[in-house]
C-alpha cells in the first residue's frame, strides 16, 4: 500500500525550509522523534510538520486540527469497511496524473476539478516562482496548460514513492451534487470547443431524436449521459473524487473542503511554510456569473426525476461516505446558504 511514511522507529527528517515555529529563525534541518513521542503509527516529514504546527499555533489551529482528525478518521473507517485499501506495487498512472508536485515547499496537491483547482494551480505556480507574479496575472487557460507545474506521473515509480512518503499531501473535496452542477454550468453552458461541441454532440446523439438539434444540452440529458457510463471512464470534471485522488491508499496529510476553502487553504499554506505574503486567491473564470451554491444546485436538482437522483447518488456514493457529505441534499443546501 502507498502509505504516508511507514517508519515505525526513530526517524531522521531533513527539511529544506523553516517549520514556522514562532521564536526560532533556524531551519529544522535534522529532526529526530521516537515512536512514543508521536501518537500515530506512521510518521514522516509531512506528519512532523503537522506536529510542529499543532505545538506552535494557538487554539483556533488546534480546533482546525481536530476537524482534520475527524475527517481522516471518517475516511479511514469507510475505506476499511468497503475494502478500499489495496496493496499496490506502484501508483495508478491515472491518479499520478492528478497529483501536482511543488518541490521548494515539499508539497503535493491532488487536482479535483470544480473544487478550486485553478486557484491552487496558481498558488503552486507562485510558490515555485518565488512570488514574482500576481495570481490575477495568471490566465485560466495558461495555468491549465503550462508545463512549469510538474505532475507526479512524470517521475519514475521509485521517485513517486519517495515524494509521497516525504511531501505534504493535500486534497480538497466538495459536496458531490454541487460539484456536478458546477461542472455542468461551466462546461456545457459556455463555449469551450471540446465540451460545448464534441461532448455536447455526443450527448445529443445519445438522447435526441433530432440529431441536428443545436439547443444546449439540458441538465437532465447531462445526467443521463453520466450515469450511462462506467465511473472510471468519466471525464475528470465529473468523475467521483475518490477515484481521482485514491485517498484510501494515498494518506493525505490535509483533507480540505470547498465549504471551508478559505480556512483550510490558509492552514495549508502555513503548514508547508509558504511566504506570509502569499494569500490563496479567489479568482473566478466567469466573473459575471454567480458561483454555484446551494440555491443554484437545488434549482438544477429539482429538474431531475427521482430515478435520476437515486442513480446519481449511487454513482457518488463513496464520495458521500468517505468525505462525510449527506445525501439529504435538500436539508444540506438549505442550511448552508
Amino acid at each position: 500500500m502507498l502509505m504516508v511514511g511507514a517508519r515505525e522507529a526513530e526517524i531522521s527528517c531533513v527539511r529544506d525550509h523553516s517549520l514556522l515555529v514562532p521564536g526560532t529563525a533556524s531551519h529544522m534541518r535534522h529532526v529526530y522523534f521516537k515512536r512514543d513521542l508521536v501518537t500515530t503509527t506512521a510518521v514522516n516529514c509531512a506528519s512532523l510538520q503537522i506536529f510542529w504546527y499543532r505545538c506552535a499555533f494557538s487554539s483556533p489551529s488546534v480546533n482546525w486540527l481536530a476537524i482534520q482528525n475527524d475527517r481522516k478518521s471518517t475516511l479511514a473507517s469507510v475505506c476499511l469497511k468497503n475494502n478500499l485499501n489495496k496493496l499496490k506495487s506502484k501508483l495508478d498512472s491515472r491518479v499520478a496524473n492528478q497529483l501536482f508536485v511543488e518541490h521548494k515547499h515539499k508539497f503535493i496537491y491532488c487536482e479535483v476539478p470544480k473544487v478550486g483547482c485553478s486557484n491552487w494551480k496558481r498558488t503552486i505556480f507562485l510558490l515555485q516562482a518565488d512570488l514574482n507574479a500576481e495570481a490575477s496575472e495568471i490566465e485560466h487557460d495558461h495555468i491549465h496548460q503550462t508545463s512549469l507545474i510538474k505532475k507526479l506521473v512524470s517521475y519514475p515509480p521509485a521517485i513517486q514513492k519517495e515524494f509521497l512518503s516525504n511531501y505534504t499531501k493535500v486534497m480538497f473535496t466538495r459536496h458531490p451534487l454541487e460539484r456536478l452542477v458546477s461542472a455542468y454550468r461551466d462546461k456545457l453552458l459556455h463555449f469551450e470547443p471540446y465540451y460545448s461541441i464534441a461532448v455536447a454532440n455526443e450527448i445529443r446523439a445519445m438522447f435526441r431524436k433530432n440529431k441536428n438539434s443545436s439547443e444546449k444540452v439540458s441538465f437532465q440529458e447531462f445526467v443521463n449521459f453520466i450515469i450511462a457510463k462506467p465511473p472510471n471512464t468519466l471525464d475528470i470534471h465529473w468523475k467521483p473524487m475518490f477515484l481521482l485522488c485514491d485517498p484510501c491508499n494515498i494518506h493525505y496529510d490535509i483533507l480540505g473542503k470547498y465549504e471551508t476553502l478559505g480556512l483550510d487553504s490558509e492552514h495549508v499554506l502555513k503548514v508547508i511554510g509558504a511566504p506570509e505574503s502569499l494569500q490563496f486567491p479567489s479568482l473566478k473564470r466567469y466573473r459575471s456569473e454567480k458561483r454555484t451554491n446551494g440555491d443554484i444546485t437545488l434549482e438544477y436538482l429539482r429538474q431531475l426525476t427521482s430515478e435520476q437522483i437515486e442513480k446519481i447518488k449511487k454513482l457518488y456514493q463513496m464520495d458521500f461516505l468517505l468525505f462525510n457529505y449527506t445525501m439529504k441534499y435538500e436539508d444540506y443546501f438549505s442550511l448552508n446558504d
